[in-house]
């Protein structure tokens, strides 16, 4: 059973789609039930394979019981992919609004460290967990516009990486996959004939998180994996 975190977003029925095709089961996690129930159409499973309900992700509560209700229902978790996304930028460093930050902050890291906590135990009694954080090369290469961005993504990432060192020894593994933007089906859709040549397609993610799930990257821990130019 793999969880996802951000299910409704421009990437998560991507992703839940591909996990799908593998035979996963899944469970499924956003802000508004509306986004969820969208997805699960699409997805066409059956009851027993999917998962859906809307969680605050911001109340540790909400979220340890949202862990416990897939471990208790599903038996095991095996899998936690970290989609929950969200830009404030454009001004300077000088003379941006720290509100900004604190979107952000909550947003980005506080969603991460709630999520991971709650499903350290269900993870690591996995034998084969595996934590993934979609992050931004912003994180590496931060600028004068971004700093609100560049330093939270940063904080999640380094979160994630430290949660990796967390799972040494019992086969569950944390790793973080870097794009620089997300080309998305409605910006596709939106814009037919142009090209983005410096982002990764929803497509190209999904299978990259495939992969990341599966037995073959069972020695990979701790690592951040760039997906663009």
């Amino acid at each position: 059973m793999v969880a996802i975190a951000g299910a409704g977003g421009g990437l998560g029925p991507a992703v839940a789609r591909r996990l799908a095709e593998e035979g996963a089961t899944l469970g499924l996690t956003d802000r508004a039930q509306e986004l969820l129930d969208s997805v699960v159409a699409d997805l066409g499973l059956g009851e027993d394979r999917v998962d859906a309900r809307a969680v605050d992700l911001l109340d540790p509560s909400a979220a340890a019981d949202w862990a416990q209700a897939l471990d208790q229902r599903f038996g095991r978790v095996d899998g936690l992919l970290h989609l929950v996304g969200g830009w404030k930028g454009g001004e300077p460093i000088e003379s941006f609004d720290l509100a900004d930050y604190e979107l952000l902050h909550d947003l980005l890291v506080r969603t991460v460290q709630q999520t991971s906590r709650a499903f350290h135990g269900p993870l690591t009694a996995s034998g084969r967990g595996r934590f993934v954080l979609v992050s931004s090369s912003a994180a590496q290469r931060p600028e004068g516009s971004n700093a609100a961005y560049a330093a939270t993504k940063s904080a999640a990432e380094a979160w994630t990486l430290a949660l990796a060192d967390s799972f040494a020894g019992s086969g569950a593994t944390a790793n973080v996959l870097v794009v620089n933007a997300i080309l998305t089906p409605a910006m596709r859709e939106k814009n037919p004939d142009k090209e983005y040549p410096n982002f990764t397609s929803v497509e190209d993610i999904a299978d990259a998180l495939a992969f990341i799930c599966s037995d073959s990257a069972e020695k990979m821990n701790g690592q951040r994996f760039a997906l663009h130019p």
